[in-house]
């Protein structure tokens, strides 16, 4: 389709044999001589690569993360679609995610099985005790959602006590004014920006897997519903951790941007717990072990 001076006719690799993400930062992504290629700038400690000039293997990941300081060209933009690699825009160590073409995978898969989940009745409930099981540690017996969201939110309220007191931290309950978010205390503003962090992480997960985010098996009515039900997966190993641990360094400091200390700490998280891929495998358990 994309024939020409490129050189854009080689064979497409299955996404089954690619290696998955890869993140890049303050530097350019350009076409050369029908490949990638990548100049990295003065890089952070946050940054993988050194300053340099760099091929990037286009048909060995699946997508490509670009952060910060980073340009992409027409060209690079024309490889990816050719090539079926996804790009998505994202901040510091993927805690936002700003845009992403469609992954366009060699197989729909996935997402014609999550489409059938979905749509049936039981396999549905199915699905969301199944997610219940793995946020809980058990098997509930019921099977109404309603009931479900209720012992989940019951056992929610101990974790963010027991968090608390673990860390060292003032809780009084989860509290949040869409209209005001900044008058909420440090631990419920911390927990707005983990949240957003780890949403994000989902929607790269889920964006990785080409699964329809629409289609959530506990939330239903959001646009991402299918992201919130991943992240939420990590509230008590991820989001609930970091936001606490964040307020207590801005209290102790007495001072501090509590949403850049959060996002930090979380950032650090998804990163060294490889928090993304572990997502990608259990979307792949959730649905792909259901066909």
């Amino acid at each position: 389709m994309l024939k020409g001076r490129l050189g854009l006719d080689s064979a497409k690799v299955p996404h089954a044999d690619r290696s998955g993400l890869l993140y890049l930062a303050r530097g350019a992504l350009t076409a050369r001589d029908g490949t990638l290629a990548f100049l990295q700038g003065a890089p952070t400690d946050a940054d993988a690569l050194g300053p340099g000039d760099y091929a990037i293997p286009l048909q060995a990941v699946s997508m490509i993360l670009l952060g910060p300081g980073s340009t992409v060209s027409h060209d690079a933009l024309r490889l990816l679609a050719h090539a079926r690699t996804a790009l998505a825009a994202v901040g510091e160590d993927g805690v936002r995610m700003y845009t992403a073409p469609p992954l366009i995978p060699d197989r729909s898969g996935l997402a014609r099985v999550q489409a059938r989940l979905w749509a049936d009745d039981e396999m549905r409930i199915m699905i969301a005790r199944r997610m219940y099981a793995m946020r809980l540690g058990e098997i509930l017996p019921h099977k109404e959602l309603d009931v479900l969201r209720g012992i989940e939110g019951a056992r929610m309220k101990e974790s963010y006590r027991l968090l608390a007191r673990s860390i060292g931290i003032d809780w009084n309950g989860r509290h949040y004014q869409r209209d005001s978010p900044t008058a909420a205390d440090l631990p419920n503003q911390a927990l707005n920006h983990a949240s957003s962090a780890v949403e994000a992480a989902a929607a790269i997960a889920v964006a990785a897997t080409a699964t329809i985010p629409q289609l959530g098996f506990i939330h239903e009515d959001a646009g991402q519903s299918f992201v919130l039900d991943i992240a939420d997966l990590y509230r008590v190993t991820v989001t609930i951790p970091c936001a606490f641990k964040a307020a207590k360094q801005c209290s102790l400091r007495h001072g501090g941007n509590i949403e850049r200390v959060t996002r930090r700490l979380t950032g650090d998280t998804l990163g060294r717990d490889q928090v993304i891929p572990d997502m990608i495998d259990r979307i792949k358990k959730l649905i792909g072990g259901s066909a």
